[in-house]
């Protein structure tokens, strides 16, 4: 029953994060603070694991398929399907859950803690369309992270590829191109979009709806990062679903 509750004020934390918005002169400030805070400050930690991940993707199947029979060209596609399909959107919003996830509950949850949102309730703002809307906008910008993740999960298995001797640059360049779908990156930003609207709502729901004090915190961040985590590998499955099948 507990739950069933959880989830009904989760939709109702989304309905009114969309009523009586803050003044915009005021809502662009903390959009574009969002924006350096959730998407440019992860672009870091983003970059270094996309880049060496799409490596050892690239290892692990040259070392896999090394059956003189079969063509190396599909190192290359393999690297693509991999990181296109699963790793870039998947695994990056696993991660983005753990970093991005945890520094909104943390800073929305010392908020509450400190009653700084009952001080914005009395000054009747809709701290709910102040705290959790420009984290949403923000978000969507969500697409341009994973879009640099794939890039360079592509460019790290070529560099595992060439350098480790597993085929030649021509080689792998042909795999990425080899029965190239596109609706496969229309799938994969799909998903994202999704991602990037949980990982904005669930983080946001625990550190605003948390009780206690500063221990209680601590403990809001991990709760949310674990529901957060086992709401994207359902949706992905789902959508996978639905959408490939």
């Amino acid at each position: 029953m507990n739950y069933l509750q959880n989830i009904g004020a989760y939709f109702l934390m989304i309905a009114k994060m969309f009523h009586k918005p803050t003044k915009w002169s005021v809502m662009k400030q903390l959009i574009l603070k969002d924006i350096d805070d959730l998407i440019i400050g992860s672009l870091g930690i983003v970059s270094f694991i996309a880049f060496f991940v799409g490596g050892v993707v690239t290892i692990q199947t040259a070392l896999n398929i090394s059956n003189p029979l079969i063509p190396k060209y599909l190192v290359g596609f393999a690297t693509r399907q991999s990181i296109v399909l699963e790793f870039a959107p998947t695994f990056i919003s696993i991660i983005m859950a753990g970093k991005v996830g945890s520094f909104i509950t943390s800073s929305i949850g010392t908020m509450r803690v400190t009653e700084q949102i009952d001080a914005l309730e009395v000054m009747g703002i809709n701290s709910l369309n102040y705290l959790v809307f420009p984290k949403f906008v923000s978000l969507m910008l969500f697409p341009f992270v994973i879009s640099i993740a794939m890039f360079l999960g592509i460019i790290g298995g070529m560099v595992a590829c060439v350098y480790g001797g597993f085929a030649t640059l021509e080689d792998y360049i042909l795999g990425i191109q080899t029965d190239f779908i596109p609706f496969h990156i229309t799938y994969a930003f799909i998903k994202t979009i999704v991602f990037a609207f949980i990982l904005a709502t669930i983080p946001s729901f625990h550190g605003f709806y948390m009780k206690g004090g500063a221990l209680e915190v601590g403990k809001a961040s991990t709760t949310s990062f674990v529901w957060t985590s086992v709401v994207v590998i359902i949706l992905n499955y789902l959508l996978t679903q639905m959408l490939l099948s």
